[in-house]
């Protein structure tokens, strides 16, 4: 089917059109998490229960079972007698929290192996062959759980004595829980220092230090509330009727697996349902949809053409029109949107869906992680950027009930909101233009006006991002012009929020509105006019950087924390100057990265354009 795709890490060579993502082993069944009246994921996993097996038991249990493709070197010392009986280098096959599986062609080392009372094991993890946090050096003791002999090869599946994550978090996560912590506190310490010379200093340049005071305290403050965050935990009976819409657009690439990651939901297989709208694709889209859908259905019969189909428009009416198109034929009392490059996670519907038990809640949004973090520097980037987004600046909105953006690649609605919203959703134009993209923002504004959103970090997907920097400089570029857009419409309603909501979102409004005017000046004119070295103002932005990078380290632990430093280095070099060009060219509608029919109508005006100077000139 081709819907997993291999991990390269091991070797740092790719191709133009090749990702690097985590390569999960396959299960020999699709949809593995999906309930069945014959078996539940307990029974799968082994436990009878005695009725007080938690959800959160079970995810730990199904995350620690994930067994991951691997290539990378083991160093493996068979003991006998608590003696060594010999070390050689072996290579791994694949690997999981808890056991990993090795070969060797030694008819020798296997006899020692298979003679071993109890091996030790030391390897590497690289990049990208378990999820963020694993890339470190193990060394530990482990058992012989098997051993089979095939074409002239001894494979040996060892259990670990202590799982990777104990492992961890013993030699590791708590050094780096505390130097992290302490290096957050000192950051936090020297940045208010630095902002008590800004009162001290006030009257003498009102603009400029009022300025240095409300960044200081938006971001510290977002830091600080994030901290406080916790997700809604899982109530067991409580178990909405849910559907998923898939709009999709030329995604022949990742519909498979995105497809498979919605059906494969550790939630009642007859309160979900699944549906696609595709817009009119012209790569093999539909075909692709039709192929796994016939797959799915035959392996499991309760996603039948009621409950898992495909919708495709006549014409490409854009994003907003497929997703109204599923909302009109969706069953669930809530509605969920997936990008068609995202991938949920199996429990991502059950967490998602606990927020709406409380009946003034009219959407949320899910957590979503970068799937190929480490194809290169970029999207090392983007996936501390994205951490950082969701896990400090949306909890802190979720604290209180104002998450002013539930993101596209997974949020939640209720369906009763979304029918009363979908024509104004529609028809929204802003300066005489229709509005073409940042539906998740406009919606968001539709619900956020009368109802309350959140933040549920528990429901995760990953997304694939741009792995080449023209995608990504377009992206932002259509992102900034849709914030904008967006904020300044919620700008109308956010002062009858919660205060503290409220201040921040206008504070948040200012501080990357007027930042490249604030950078101008403090990087050009003083040193030009003053004679003085920014000194004060590039330490402040240093600090900045790093408390991005810390808090990675802190919260995920992963190697890639220094990336948040460089994303940061390259906002204020690159992305921050995206802004003033923003400002005067917000109401355009065309997206940039897919042809919709603002993009082709731009397209066509651009061709008559050319045509009228080349016909000028000849005349």
């Amino acid at each position: 089917m081709g819907i997993f795709f291999r991990s390269r890490s091991a070797k740092k060579i790719r191709n133009a059109d090749e990702e690097i993502l985590l390569d999960e082993k396959k299960d020999r069944r699709l949809t593995p998490d999906v309930p069945s009246d014959k078996r539940t994921n307990i029974d799968r996993r082994g436990d009878e229960g005695d009725g007080n097996t938690s959800f959160e038991d079970l995810i730990h249990d199904r995350k620690a079972g994930i067994r991951y493709i691997a290539a990378f070197p083991i160093t493996v010392i068979p003991h006998k007698k608590g003696a060594k009986t010999g070390k050689f280098t072996l290579k791994t096959r694949d690997i999981s929290e808890t056991g990993v599986l090795v070969v060797t062609k030694s008819a020798e080392e296997a006899k020692l192996i298979g003679e071993a009372d109890h091996v030790h094991l030391k390897f590497e993890v690289p990049e990208g062959s378990m999820p963020e946090g694993h890339e470190v050096r193990f060394s530990l003791d482990a058992k012989l759980a098997r051993s089979l002999e095939k074409d002239d090869e001894f494979m040996f599946a060892f259990n670990f004595i202590e799982d990777l994550g104990q492992y961890l978090k013993k030699r590791k996560d708590r050094y780096v829980f505390i130097s992290s912590t302490i290096l957050l506190l000192f950051i936090s310490f020297v940045i208010v220092l630095m902002r008590s010379k800004s009162v001290i200093y006030f009257k003498f340049h009102r603009v400029l230090y009022l300025y240095s005071i409300m960044t200081a305290g938006f971001l510290l403050s977002r830091y600080l509330f994030g901290a406080f965050y916790k997700p809604v935990p899982i109530d067991p009976d409580y178990t909405p009727a849910v559907t998923l819409i898939i709009p999709c657009f030329n995604e022949q690439t990742w519909i498979q697996r995105t497809i498979v990651s919605c059906v494969n939901q550790n939630y009642p297989p007859e309160k979900l349902q699944v549906i696609i709208v595709d817009d009119c694709s012209t790569d093999d889209s539909v075909k692709k949809t039709e192929e796994i859908i016939a797959d799915i259905r035959k392996e499991n019969p309760y996603f039948d053409k009621n409950r898992l189909f495909n919708l495709v428009q006549k014409t490409n009416g854009g994003k907003r029109a497929a997703l109204a198109r599923g909302i009109d034929v969706a069953s669930g009392e809530l509605v969920i949107f997936v990008d068609s490059d995202s991938f949920l996670d199996p429990y991502a519907v059950r967490n998602l869906v606990q927020p709406f038990k409380d009946p003034k809640m009219g959407g949320v949004a899910g957590r979503t992680d970068v799937a190929n973090t480490y194809t290169n520097a970029l999207t090392k980037m983007q996936s501390v950027r994205y951490y950082i987004a969701f896990r400090i600046m949306k909890a802190a909105e979720g604290l209180f009930d104002a998450v002013t953006c539930l993101s596209g690649p997974l949020s939640c609605y209720r369906k009763s909101i979304l029918l009363e919203k979908k024509d104004e959703w529609l028809s929204q134009k802003f300066m005489g233009q229709k509005a073409t993209f940042g539906d998740d923002r406009s919606m968001t504004n539709l619900v956020l006006k009368e109802h309350r959103t959140f933040y549920q970090d528990t429901a995760y997907c990953s997304t694939i991002v741009p792995s080449n920097y023209k995608s990504f400089l377009t992206q932002q570029m259509r992102w900034k012009r849709s914030w904008i857009r967006e904020s300044l419409m919620a700008g109308a309603f956010m002062w009858k929020k919660e205060p503290y909501a409220a201040i921040v979102f206008y504070v948040g409004l200012l501080v990357p509105i007027l930042a490249p005017i604030v950078v101008i000046y403090n990087l050009v004119y003083v040193p030009i006019t003053e004679h003085i070295f920014p000194t004060t103002f590039l330490v402040g932005l240093l600090l900045m950087s790093l408390m991005m990078s810390i808090a990675q380290l802190l919260l995920r632990k992963s190697s890639t924390w220094f990336f948040g430093f460089l994303f940061c280095v390259y906002y204020e070099a690159v992305l921050l100057w995206q802004m003033p060009i923003a400002w005067v060219t917000f109401w355009k509608s065309t997206w940039g990265t897919r042809m919709t029919p603002s993009d082709i109508e731009e397209k066509e005006k651009r061709k008559l354009r050319k045509k009228k100077k080349e016909t000028d000139g000849e005349a």
